[in-house]
């Protein structure tokens, strides 16, 4: 039995959640997944993603290390830069695995997986939306 699979992508520094491709069964990679969802978004649109997504042209992911050598310090420099502008979309993730039921085994039944994992993109989402508001009004 494998674990169901979440993609969520989201605005740059983790303001909001535009899309999540719900609960893949299966031994199912990242970039597969991301291959499958790409016809809902325009074929010019750019991406940022992680080393999961090495090999797909619309996605900027950092450099890999090559084995028994070293990357250069140019692309340690753009690796940091590409980190410092994901940051915010890991804690968006993070926001949503402190539910736990994204990174453990879902124990209800399964159709109900997509309901609960909607719920709390929506709890998320309302957390995120009142702090924007807490920040304009201060």
């Amino acid at each position: 039995m494998h674990t169901l699979k979440n993609q969520f992508i989201v605005l740059p520094n983790g303001e909001d959640i535009v899309d999540v491709h719900i609960g893949q069964l299966g031994k199912t990679s990242d970039i597969n997944l991301f291959r499958e969802t790409r016809v809902k978004f325009d074929s010019k649109r750019k991406f940022i993603g992680d080393k999961a997504y090495i090999g797909e042209s619309t996605i900027t992911t950092p450099y890999k290390k090559p084995r028994k050598k070293e990357i250069s310090e140019l692309q340690k420099q753009e690796n940091q830069q590409l980190s410092s502008r994901r940051i915010g979309v890991e804690h968006l993730i993070g926001k949503v695995k402190i539910f736990r039921f994204a990174s453990e085994k879902f124990r209800l039944a399964r159709h109900k997986y997509s309901q609960v994992l909607k719920a709390v993109c929506g709890l998320v989402r309302l957390r995120l939306n009142c702090l924007v508001l807490l920040t304009i009004n201060t």
